[in-house]
């Protein structure tokens, strides 16, 4: 008798693991062909959206620089730009790759939810600037243009992302690209800083923890073959070729002052005191607006009073408060002036 029965279970089983495999829509081969599609859509929206950063910035393109830059294979590239091409989004000009103006609308859509979605995270929450072009990297394949759209309405509809990149309007226009890089200055030119480039990730980090950001002024001081040494807010900075052309900059005249350089609050030593200057454009959001609340702002005393045992946070006195302010924020805050506090002695 028993055996029947767990012949029967078994047989159950069975039909219920072919039920799980081959239901449709919802099954486990249903599951991951939907996986395997919304990959292959990711890599060709990727693709769409570098062709696109390529004919902006008027570089060519072919089959090699796609394929590194989407960190796959050319034999990869070349079936995904022969999708592309059957789907009418590309065509072929000799050895270069351009898009269509069906596949230039696709790409422009993409790039304004990326963009858009960097500004709400750099204006609307506390996520860290490191972090911003990595969410946005997912939300463009996830989030609908509408969605987006309701977005940018919500915060005024902005014109710029957070990197100095425009913003496509809701009809698909953008500025025309303008600017240089920072590589191509030469000794004594004066620029401002109007975008710097979030990929790769390695030489985006680099950037920011110099403290570099949109609407800096620059000041190229010595350039040779592999290194560039140029002044941003009164402070050196040296990079090689490849890190400083990661920069784009408007040249300005020789005339236009450059701004003074700047501490950081970070650097505040223990019973000294400074004038806060102001924030750092990278400190956006939740985060930007905490600190102006405990008084962070334009010529307000500061005094570094206590500093924990690890060294971080350091207790800051201001307005008569002391306030714990953690090392990566008291980089993102300039300040001038510094003198050491006075004690008095007792009699």
């Amino acid at each position: 008798m028993e055996q029947p029965v767990m012949a029967l279970v078994l047989g159950l089983v069975a039909v219920g693991i072919l039920i799980w495999v081959f239901w449709p829509k919802k099954g486990l081969l249903a599951r991951l062909g939907k996986v395997r599609m919304s990959s292959q859509r990711v890599l060709l929206e990727d693709t769409l959206k570098y062709l696109f950063d390529c004919e902006y910035k008027g570089i060519a393109c072919n089959l090699n620089s796609a394929a590194g830059n989407l960190n796959i294979s050319a034999d990869q590239m070349a079936k995904l730009m022969a999708h592309l091409k059957d789907m009418g989004l590309v065509v072929f000009e000799g050895h270069n790759i351009q898009l269509t103006d069906t596949g230039k609308s696709y790409a422009l859509r993409i790039v304004r939810v990326h963009r858009i979605w960097e500004r709400f995270l750099a204006d609307e929450t506390g996520v860290q600037h490191m972090d911003w072009h990595g969410e946005a990297d997912i939300q463009e394949h996830q989030l609908s243009l509408e969605e987006a759209n309701r977005i940018a309405a919500r915060m005024g509809n902005p014109a710029f992302d957070p990197h100095g990149d425009p913003i496509p309007s809701t009809e698909g226009e953008i500025p025309p690209f303008s600017g240089r890089p920072l590589s191509s200055l030469k000794e004594g030119e004066v620029a401002q800083i109007v975008h710097i480039e979030d990929e790769p990730h390695y030489i985006f980090e680099q950037l920011s923890a110099l403290g570099l950001y949109p609407g800096m002024q620059v000041y190229q001081l010595d350039v040779q073959q592999g290194k560039i040494t140029f002044a941003a807010d009164g402070n050196e900075c040296v990079l090689t070729p490849l890190f400083a052309s990661a920069i784009t900059v408007q040249p300005l005249p020789k005339a236009e002052p450059i701004q003074e350089g700047y501490q950081r609050l970070s650097e505040l030593q223990p019973d000294e005191t400074a004038n806060i200057v102001g924030i750092s454009s990278y400190c956006r959001g939740l985060q930007r607006r905490r600190l102006m609340d405990f008084g962070i702002v334009p010529g307000n005393s500061i005094t570094a009073e206590l500093r924990s045992a690890s060294g971080d946070p350091v207790g800051y006195r201001i307005l008569g408060t002391t306030i714990a302010i953690r090392k990566d924020q008291a980089n993102l805050i300039f300040i001038n002036n510094i003198k050491k506090e006075q004690h008095e002695q007792s009699a």
